[in-house]
């Protein structure tokens, strides 16, 4: 065992304990999986990253992403709390973008103001969900079958199952059933006004998103979620039901402020960002 740098990160807020944490070892070297697995599991968070030098001669570092039972190939807030710690300790990007090695591949991340964005990668699987999932995913979150106004696949790496539904007031009154839902990852969006219509300005929050997952006492649910807003924004811009720019709202059920903004630039790609403050620094023994 030695004692290697570590961080807490809170993401997705510029206030401490109102986003969504994650802990990064920054020198994770000579760790086996079995190691990293089973200190994710002690810290009681939903994910631990741990940094290594790249592979790919483009990227500035690689990242492993653990979540309590198993590796995840990619994840949104770890990533921007991987590179918020990562450039903290002194990293230095190669060129323009930061560049992240992880299981999806290359991930480029940008400096927006005083928040991070990471380019969201590109959907594993997207397009409508069987008729027999929405049913399910109704009865699962307790709505008429006709209150999913859209769905679809929003598989990046961990495998959203996407719906929206007619407005934010009926997300924030959900109350899912986890012996239906047993077994999936779910998404679910609702805007600010009607669909369709332009989103508010500045920094009003067109959407209110939740995640549900998938827990030991039957059902979680993810305080602020990067992949999952990564995939909805890459789904719902395309199909005319979102805006190129917005901010989306989440953890407000959990006590949390969470906010993630949305961007499709000139060149078509989706960045999907936000704050992230250092709320625990020093070292852990591993």
């Amino acid at each position: 065992m030695q004692d290697r740098l570590f961080k807490q990160v809170d993401v997705f807020t510029a206030v401490p304990y109102l986003g969504n944490p994650v802990a990064v070892v920054l020198d994770a070297q000579g760790l086996a999986t079995e190691e990293m697995q089973q200190f994710t599991r002690w810290t009681n968070l939903s994910e631990a990253t741990f940094l290594l030098p790249p592979t790919h001669p483009e990227a500035d570092y690689r990242v492993r992403i653990f979540y309590p039972s198993a590796e995840l190939p990619f994840a949104g807030h770890p990533t921007l709390g991987s590179c918020h710690a990562w450039l903290e300790a002194g990293g230095k990007p190669k060129g323009e973008y930061v560049v992240q090695e992880c299981g999806v591949g290359l991930v480029k991340l940008k400096r927006d103001g005083s928040r991070l964005a990471f380019a969201a990668p590109p959907l594993r699987r997207g397009g409508p969900l069987d008729d027999s999932d929405v049913d399910l995913i109704a009865r699962g979150l307790g709505v008429p079958r006709s209150d999913i106004v859209a769905h679809a696949w929003c598989d990046n790496g961990p495998k959203w199952r996407g719906v929206m539904l007619k407005s934010a007031e009926q997300v924030l009154a959900l109350k899912p059933d986890g012996a239906v839902l047993a077994g999936l990852d779910v998404g679910v969006i609702g805007p600010r006004g009607k669909v369709g219509v332009v989103a508010p300005r500045g920094n009003d929050c067109a959407f209110e998103v939740r995640a549900f997952f998938p827990a030991n006492n039957g059902m979680g649910e993810d305080p602020v979620t990067g992949s999952l807003n990564a995939a909805l924004a890459q789904w719902l811009i395309a199909a005319g039901m979102a805006p190129e720019r917005y901010i989306a709202s989440q953890g407000t059920v959990l006590g949390r402020a969470g906010r993630v903004h949305i961007e499709r630039d000139a060149q078509g790609e989706i960045w999907v960002g936000g704050a992230s403050v250092t709320c625990v620094d020093g070292s852990v023994r591993l």
